[in-house]
């Protein structure tokens, strides 16, 4: 009999057939455009099967707007100090999220955005997206403050922080050059703490 490759290893090659298809994908829609591009032609060029690219993204719109960053941020604001407001621990999540990424990281996540941008569909997925982002992080927020998963406090909370960055884009795009949108996003975050004033600081 064959034993199964261990866990480490299968999560390995998963992710790494995951990253090929999606760069496969980006590829296609930059030279030939996102609507031309279709399913088997991505898989052919990441030398998987149509049905293994269903595996890891259920259309192909998902190839584009699926990302990681939701788990990470909930998993960095689960692990934030408990006395923390819940706008510092959010603050600090998002800094260590964005701190940790490569310049290679942001370049594809810029490549990703434009895309986005340049595709109705796309765009309109993304407003759905925003929802489930809310609703996502307002349940972690009231979590952390032993509150029900729906209370109303924390999807507020909650929707100031989605609100805070789509206000700190540039252009449209949600992450471009890097630097620039986690700057902008964390000062977003700081107006939020301070309490939204407007003008230059006093004094």
């Amino acid at each position: 009999m064959t034993s199964s490759p261990p866990a480490g290893l299968r999560e390995r090659k998963k992710a790494k057939t995951r990253a090929a298809i999606r760069e496969h994908a980006m590829r296609l829609f930059e030279e030939q455009g996102y609507a031309a591009t279709t399913v088997d032609q991505i898989a052919e060029a990441a030398d998987v099967s149509p049905s293994t690219f269903f595996r890891y993204f259920p259309t192909k719109e998902d190839v584009v707007l699926s990302d990681d960053y939701d788990p990470m941020m909930v998993a960095a604001l689960r692990a934030q100090p408990a006395e923390l407001s819940p706008l510092e621990a959010v603050r600090r999540s998002v800094r260590e999220l964005f701190g940790q990424l490569t310049d290679e990281q942001w370049a594809q996540e810029g490549r990703r955005q434009r895309l986005i941008q340049s595709v109705p569909d796309l765009r309109m997925r993304t407003q759905q997206q925003y929802a489930e982002s809310i609703t996502l992080l307002a349940g972690v927020v009231a979590e952390r403050a032993g509150l029900p998963a729906d209370d109303f406090a924390a999807r507020v909370l909650a929707g100031a922080v989605i609100g805070a960055a789509l206000a700190a884009t540039r252009d449209g795009v949600t992450v471009g050059d890097g630097a620039p949108y986690y700057e902008d996003f964390d000062r977003a975050l700081g107006l939020l703490q301070a309490g939204l004033p407007l003008g230059p600081p006093a004094g």
